[in-house]
């Protein structure tokens, strides 16, 4: 089968968060899952918490830039979400994304997502 492509893995990851789809992130996210914000980085359960606590209402995904390098995807896009962090709502605006994927037994998982938009602009 052909692999999925990154804008696509990207676009479900994305659902799944707006959908509150925390079973379904679970077991999209690697075991060995990190993400980093301005404020930190996150192992897989901490960002399943944010997952459950935050709340987008809205989000525009674009500018994709897709590379392969074996079992790796790399996308990074911009990202303009209307999204509420750890009790603060972020102002919806473009900020830049990264999210990695890896070809694993369990197929593609997220193995590393940047948030580039300020907690505190």
């Amino acid at each position: 089968a052909e692999a999925p492509s990154g804008e696509d893995l990207v676009k479900q990851f994305w659902a799944d968060v707006k959908a509150d789809n925390i079973a379904g992130l679970e077991k999209f996210l690697a075991d060995g899952f990190q993400s980093a914000h301005d404020n930190g980085g996150r192992d897989k359960a901490q960002e399943l918490e944010l997952a459950k606590n935050d709340d987008i209402s809205d989000y525009t995904l674009s500018d994709f830039k897709v590379t392969q390098q074996g079992p790796v995807i790399v996308v990074t896009y911009f990202g303009d979400v209307a999204e509420t962090i750890d009790g603060k709502r972020l102002p919806k605006k473009k900020a830049a994304r990264m999210t990695v994927f890896l070809k694993t037994g369990k197929g593609w998982q997220i193995i590393a997502h940047a948030n580039l938009n300020p907690l505190n602009p």
